[in-house]
């Protein structure tokens, strides 16, 4: 009988618990509020189907062949174009998705036993992606606005006197319309922010797969901007073109980028070429900047159309709720002893699906709170899943009362 002894590092690895949930999506009927999926509606077809057969008709052999595993360097070059601080092409190593980045931070950066920081809450990928190397991960105290810079110089340098080896190895940061919550730092926040990890010696690891997807406003500049040597910034394509692309990129400082290289090397030899090359393809003459306005236009008027109705439905229920200024996400806090993992369940009995909060915890997590996605359902559907939600919180909310009111008839008796 064969038996398979697992690694260590293997106990680390969890199910995502958004995947998990999106399992009880597929069934008939019911909305989905639960998965960070782009809205499809916002996916250019044509235009990738006129530069698929471009690709091939122009260098098919080559765009089917090996490739680089810096990656494709026109694609590269755009990369560095487009961003708002001085980048140059070999600094930019183009990723199977941002997700690999994390991955290939997570080798190059952790050792066992390493304390990093991250929001409160924070991307539960990232946590994913960490965790196989076994860090210790930190949550730092957060606002609306984000991290509080007091609490991350406290615990980038750790106890008095603390080893450099103990210090915090870097904090993982998403300043634009953040997931899971949709909050956004302010200009004088990021300003406190990299000031205070400057100060602290701290890298950051500045991820902005959103940036682009504001409504009324563009954010404020990255925080990469501020200190490229002491941060690795990544990015996306998944979110303005398409997810089934996978594709993504990292840019980073250049006596760092060798070994990411490395482990990107051992990991996948490159991104696939022909995908890199269509993309490439897609966004010459600005496609881009003609694009990504149409999906803005739609998420926030999908926005609107959500908290309209949480403003409707859930009056007088004591549920708290953001007002994202752009990206694909809503933070909700429920009512005084509701539990939003135990509240799923019968909501999906209501036909809609949330995601928990309490997954994207690295240290307590708040039960009480919970994600909604406001960019894959219809308005209509919008309407009719929060009404449905609604419902479920009063029949929680009844359920905890009377059983309140049996605790006390069991006492006074």
């Amino acid at each position: 009988m064969t038996t398979w002894k697992l690694a260590a590092r293997a106990e680390k690895m969890n199910p995502s618990a958004i995947r998990e949930i999106l399992k009880v999506t597929e069934r008939p009927n019911v909305i989905s509020l639960a998965g960070g999926l782009p809205s499809p509606k916002t996916f250019p077809v044509t235009e990738f189907a006129a530069a698929c057969a471009e690709v091939l008709a122009t260098d098919g052999q080559g765009a089917l062949q090996y490739a680089a595993s810096e990656g494709y360097a026109p694609l590269r070059q755009a990369v560095a174009d487009m961003l708002p601080w001085d980048v140059e092409a070999d600094q930019v190593l183009i990723t199977t998705g941002s997700q690999q980045g994390l991955d290939l931070i997570a080798k190059v950066l952790i050792d066992p036993g390493s304390k990093v920081l991250v929001e409160t809450p924070t991307y539960l990928g990232a946590l994913q992606a960490f965790s196989p190397m076994e860090p210790q991960a930190v949550s730092v105290a957060s606002d609306a606005e984000g991290v509080l810079p007091e609490d991350l110089s406290a615990k980038a340098r750790g106890t008095e006197g603390a080893a450099f080896e103990d210090r915090a190895r870097f904090i993982y940061l998403l300043p634009n319309f953040q997931n899971p919550t949709g909050r956004t730092m302010s200009e004088a926040r990021r300003a406190a922010v990299s000031a205070a990890a400057q100060a602290a010696g701290l890298p950051i690891i500045e991820d902005n797969p959103y940036g682009e997807l504001w409504f009324d406003e563009a954010p404020p500049l990255p925080l990469t901007a501020r200190n490229p040597e002491g941060c690795i910034y990544l990015g996306s394509f998944s979110k303005v073109l398409a997810p089934g692309l996978r594709l993504g990129f990292l840019v980073a400082p250049k006596a760092l980028y060798p070994k990411l290289l490395q482990a990107k090397q051992a990991v996948d030899l490159h991104t696939p070429i022909f995908t890199q090359r269509m993309v490439s393809t897609v966004m010459q003459g600005g496609f881009l900047e003609r694009h990504v306005p149409k999906i803005r236009a739609l998420y926030k008027a999908q926005r609107d159309a959500m908290v309209g109705a949480l403003q409707r439905e859930m009056k007088g229920l004591d549920v708290e709720f953001n007002v994202p200024k752009g990206g694909m996400f809503l933070w909700l806090r429920m009512p005084e002893g509701i539990d939003a993992t135990a509240l799923l369940a019968q909501a999906v009995e209501r036909n809609v699906a949330f995601v928990p909060g309490s997954p994207f915890y690295a240290g307590e997590a708040d039960p009480r709170t919970l994600r909604l996605s406001f960019v894959t359902a219809t308005e209509q559907q919008i309407a009719t899943a929060i009404a449905a939600l609604a419902e479920t919180v009063r029949e929680a909310l009844a359920h905890r009362a009377a059983a309140q009111v049996q605790q006390q008839l069991a006492a006074a008796h």
